[in-house]
Parts: structure tokens; sequence; C-alpha cells
């Protein structure tokens, strides 16, 4: 497994920008499918974008698509989340998770991943 650890949240106002790192450890990381998720206040966490282990594939929620850009440099393990015109609903813990799986390159089931980071907030003000 890789160790994962998240940076970059913090307070935003509407329309803002902020882009989230997660940090790897270990040999494998370019053999992972890295995903985020999040998690508002209240509600059940949910499934934003992940990337191929090549960086060459990418799927997002419908709900951030156009705004955040996921994309990786496995010469530095490290995965990023570009959040552009962010709104208050994007208030959430975000979390980073690995999946190394041979049959489907991502999923939108936390449940298939087997590494998770620590999380980062992000608030977002209106």
């Amino acid at each position: 497994q890789v160790q994962l650890v998240e940076s970059g949240g913090g307070l935003v106002q509407a329309g803002g920008s902020l882009r989230l790192s997660c940090a790897a450890s270990g040999q494998t990381f370019g053999t992972y499918t890295v995903a985020w998720f999040r998690q508002p206040p209240g509600k059940e966490r949910e499934y934003v974008a992940a990337i191929n282990r090549k960086g060459s594939s990418t799927n997002y929620a419908y709900f951030v698509k156009g705004r955040f850009t996921i994309s990786r440099d496995n010469a530095k393990n490290t995965v990023y989340l570009q959040m552009n015109s962010l709104k208050p609903e994007d208030t959430a813990a975000y979390y980073c998770a690995g999946m190394n799986n041979p049959i489907r390159w991502y999923s939108i089931s936390g449940a298939e991943y087997e590494s998770w980071g620590q999380g980062t907030q992000v608030t977002v003000s209106s």
C-alpha cells in the first residue's frame, strides 16, 4: 500500500480557486489509480474525480466537471486537484485515495480504494 497525505485546503471566497495536493510514499505509487473524495458537513462521502496510473485518463463527478482538474506527477509521487470557480457547496473535507485494481481503472465507490489520506478541509464562503 501507499501512504497518502493531503495538503492545500483552506478558506476561500466563492468564485476563488485552490489546489489540493496528495503526496504519496512508496515505490508503487505509479501503479495506483488515485481519486479524490469529499465529505460535506453532515453528509455522506462522495466521489469527486479520479486519474489513472499514467495520468492518461481522468473521470469527474458531474458536479465538478468543467471546474476541477485532476492531474498527477509520478516523478514527484503527487496527485493534484485544481479547483476553480468554487461554490459554497464545495465546502467539505477532501480526501485522496489509492486503488490498485487490475480489472477497472477507477471506481466511484470508496470501498474499492485501499489507501486513504487523513483529509484536508476546504471551506468556501459566500
